[in-house]
């Protein structure tokens, strides 16, 4: 928890004595936070989009919705292009490998 308000996608209020209040909605939050985190989503693009995902006035969430779409699509298209990336590097070695146990006999 102490991470997330770190990293500025939670604030929690304070009690008198200085102790967090993790009220209902910080909670709620928690739980969107560590759903996107464990979908592979970066920091970054959580706390971009976070603020936005509660409709509130002059907030056009059909809009901010789209854009995190696209941006999610865009993060996992890197994503993939790296996967790609690295499974040429993995074949590459695979093929090394093999040349050189080749020529060990």
């Amino acid at each position: 928890m102490r991470y997330y308000e770190d990293e500025g996608l939670i604030t929690p209020g304070r009690c008198s004595n200085g102790y967090r209040d993790y009220c209902r909605s910080t909670v709620d939050r928690v739980r969107v936070v560590r759903s996107l985190l464990e979908s592979g989503l970066p920091v970054r693009l959580i706390k971009e989009v976070l603020p936005h995902l509660t409709p509130g006035p002059g907030v056009d969430t059909d809009a901010v919705c789209a854009e995190f779409l696209r941006e999610v699509e865009r993060y996992r298209d890197r994503l993939a292009a790296h996967i790609a990336g690295l499974s040429e590097q993995r074949a590459a070695l695979d093929a090394y490998l093999r040349r050189a146990r080749r020529t060990d006999r």
